[in-house]
């Protein structure tokens, strides 16, 4: 019974079997067959590699949320060089409460305002990286993903002590500040401050030593990352008037980093340049100097570094298998369709050849005797 049982259910699931075999007596291999074959085993072959790649490959998404830190602070990474002395020139933040920031996070190291070859090359290199990815705003995700595979993003030193005079000052360093509105501004005069604000000590500075030419080495905002290049890295302004106003309205947007090779909250920024020249008697009224406006934006953006898993992987590459091999039988066997009907038309219809329809007219004339032969004589 076990044994019958057991039969029943064999030929039952052989019964439900979707794949029949067919003997190899009955199947006709050709020519054509096997040129589809192969191209169609090439294309698997091709598109299961690059689909291998697209596996192995990264991308970004990007997730946007309303920033619900507030009591956090904001921290400001300055490197800044100016075309005046140390004792001349002094910075400081003044937020939107009217809160001065202590700049004691900031040194003012004398400096030479000149480049060497080595440095202008390393400012050209930046400045064209900036342009592309202006142009190009995919290369950003590129930085993401290769962020400490890339070379330092930091002005390089002088390759000798220059003997040239030290007519300029970097002033270098990073600050914390309240999470609002704020203004960094260099000017003239070392900063003080009073309970009706602050003030710089200009007096002693003599307004033919005024030049606010200066370069933007780096700025940037939150954590700093090796590798991120900032909008304002390698900017330089140079001007040939003492009454110079340097303007940088920034927005400051959080930014938290997932990928797989850091996890870190940093901040991304867009801003838009001004230059004017200060002249009272024409009515363009300020103060000289350089001024850094920054705001920060309520949104928070979550980029993280997302890889396809590998269920979808061996589905994608199941449905590049199966569908090529679908389509090029599809196709073989429709090409084998118009093709008979085309070889029949010729075989039987009018355009038979003239050598089947000789041998024709020649079996006719050969079987007209063989029938008058057979007529009975009166």
């Amino acid at each position: 019974m076990r044994r019958l049982s057991r039969k029943k259910a064999l030929s039952l699931v052989k019964e439900l079997d979707a794949f029949p075999k067919v003997s190899e007596s009955y199947v006709e291999t050709s020519a054509s067959g096997g040129t589809v074959s192969l191209i169609a085993f090439s294309a698997m072959a091709l598109l299961a590699v690059l689909e291998f790649f697209v596996y192995r490959d990264t991308w970004m998404k990007y997730e946007y949320e309303v920033d619900k830190d507030f009591s956090s602070k904001l921290r400001i990474n300055i490197d800044i060089t100016v075309a005046m002395k140390c004792q001349h020139v002094g910075a400081d933040i003044l937020d939107l409460a009217e809160t001065m920031i202590t700049s004691n996070g900031l040194q003012y190291e004398p400096a030479i305002f000149e480049l060497t070859p080595q440095q202008r090359l390393w400012q050209r290199t930046l400045i064209l990286i900036q342009s592309r990815l202006r142009e190009e705003h995919a290369l950003q995700e590129v930085l993401y993903k290769t962020l400490l595979k890339g070379g330092p993003t930091a002005l390089p030193p002088r390759e000798d002590a220059s003997m040239e005079p030290l007519n300029a000052c970097r002033i270098h360093g990073h600050v914390y500040v309240n999470k609002v509105a704020g203004n960094l501004h260099i000017t003239v005069g070392k900063p003080i401050h009073h309970p009706q604000g602050h003030a710089h000590i200009a007096a002693f500075v003599s307004h033919e030593s005024y030049n606010f030419s200066h370069r933007i080495d780096h700025l940037s905002f939150g954590e700093e990352i090796p590798g991120i290049i900032n909008p304002l890295d390698g900017t330089e302004k140079i001007t040939y008037n003492n009454n110079q106003m340097f303007q940088y309205f920034i927005t400051v947007v959080p930014t938290r980093l997932n990928t797989y090779k850091i996890s870190a909250d940093t901040h991304q920024f867009s801003v838009t340049e001004r230059e004017r020249v200060i002249n009272h008697a024409a009515g363009s009224h300020g103060v000289s100097g350089i001024f850094v406006k920054y705001d920060t934006s309520s949104l928070m953006v979550t980029v993280s570094e997302q890889h396809m898993p590998l269920w979808q992987f061996m589905v994608r590459l199941c449905g590049i298998i199966g569908g090529i091999f679908s389509t090029t039988g599809m196709l073989h066997g429709l090409v084998g369709f118009f093709f008979d009907i085309i070889c029949c038309r010729f075989k039987l219809g009018v355009y038979r050849p003239r050598e089947l329809h000789n041998q024709m007219n020649n079996l006719n004339n050969h079987q007209t005797p063989l029938l008058a032969d057979n007529v009975p004589q009166e």
